[in-house]
């Protein structure tokens, strides 16, 4: 029996693993305790913070992949600190047909460590030029999204398989705006003074100063659960923001850099990061979000990239 080779048949190969992952990581949740801070991440709380469950979850994943997937390329958050790494092909981009897969085993640390349920385990499948294909798993909602390169995306709950899943647009998403941590000077060019095309006002989230332990405020995930209109990024990391533009964009969002471009070709990008990007639900909020960014950039006070 020849193993799975297309986009589809990998996630629904992983699909059961990564459901048992999300049970764990809500079983444990309430008992979780952090573990040291990541190094070299500054004053960004969401990307310095580390638990249990990230190094648990990818070491599972490792061992599933090695197993169902022994050549493959695979890149996971916690790279630098699980036995597996050493026991991969390669854990960077490949030719084309070559698929990288990426995992950000709990993408939300901080919202998981503070109780929050808008946390997700999201796997990837890259290809030289574009992710071919991703899942966000959340299991404290009981829901699951994935999406396939030029078929869309599609929502389901943790009991159904792929085939069960329904296949979601954008639908009149809630008139909110999320900033990622660096992006605080784009608030002053998008907050009170701009409204969405139906004369709602945005109200503005941005992670940096509106993160709070006790009142949990949306996520990038979001964006796929009509929680978001639209977010600006300062960078698309592989293994979360820009998989989650990706599975937005299959939805029906508008994703550019801060140019206004598409998104550049995976191999051109260094470091697993995609360029800052701006996602909206529509022409006119994508409008108004660049905007924002451009206003912003002309003051120096976001980077250019």
């Amino acid at each position: 029996m020849l193993p799975p080779t297309t986009p589809r048949e990998i996630l629904a190969a992983l699909l059961p693993y990564l459901k048992t992952a999300g049970a764990y990581a809500q079983q444990i949740q309430a008992q979780i305790v952090a573990q040291p801070d990541k190094d070299g991440k500054g004053d960004n709380f969401f990307a310095s913070a580390l638990s249990d469950a990230d190094l648990s979850i990818q070491t599972m994943m490792e061992v599933v992949l090695l197993g169902l997937f022994p050549h493959v390329r695979f890149y996971g958050e916690e790279h630098e600190q699980t036995y597996n790494t050493k026991y991969f092909r390669a854990i960077d981009l490949g030719p084309a047909g070559d698929y990288l897969i990426t995992l950000d085993p709990i993408d939300g640390t901080q919202f998981y460590l503070d109780g929050h349920s808008n946390y997700q385990i999201i796997l990837a499948i890259l290809n030289a030029d574009e992710y071919e294909a991703a899942i966000a798993i959340t299991p404290s909602q009981d829901i699951y999204y994935y999406s396939i390169r030029g078929e869309g995306t599609f929502k389901g709950r943790l009991d159904q398989s792929l085939e069960d899943c329904t296949q979601i647009k954008v639908e009149n998403p809630s008139p909110a705006i999320c900033l990622g941590w660096q992006m605080g000077a784009v608030v002053p060019h998008i907050g009170d003074s701009r409204s969405d095309p139906c004369g709602n006002r945005y109200r503005v989230y941005h992670t940096k100063t509106d993160y709070s332990k006790q009142t949990q405020i949306p996520n990038f995930n979001g964006l796929l659960s009509g929680d978001l209109a639209g977010a600006v990024l300062a960078k698309g990391q592989f293994i979360d923001g820009a998989a989650l533009a990706f599975m937005a964009q299959e939805m029906g969002y508008i994703v550019t850099t801060f140019a206004g471009d598409p998104p550049p070709p995976l191999h051109t990008c260094r470091d697993y990061l995609r360029p800052g990007m701006v996602i909206g639900c529509s022409k006119a909020v994508h409008a108004d979000l660049l905007a924002a960014v451009t206003a912003a950039r002309l003051t120096r006070a976001i980077p250019n990239r």
